[in-house]
């Protein structure tokens, strides 16, 4: 069984889905993807997430540290 997550993503499902409308890299879009998925409750476990994203488990536990430090500012670097 996955891991469930242990992570409040502060900003609404409305903001994430604009900003990732606007996004330009792929660097961008995968991590507001990720992020999305989470606040509307379609990925609601780590394994699944890593599997949705095609990324190893360790990468989404990197990205997901770095949301929990520093919100979308740091985590997508677009603010």
């Amino acid at each position: 069984m996955g891991r469930p997550f242990n992570l409040e993503i502060s900003e609404s499902a409305e903001y994430l889905s604009k900003s990732l409308k606007k996004a330009r890299t792929a660097f961008e879009k995968e991590r507001l993807q990720m992020l999305w998925w989470i606040k509307t409750g379609q990925a609601t476990q780590h394994q699944e997430l890593s599997r949705m994203l095609g990324r190893d488990g360790s990468t989404v536990t990197r990205w997901l540290q770095k949301y929990r430090q520093g919100g979308l500012a740091k985590h997508t670097k677009l603010l």
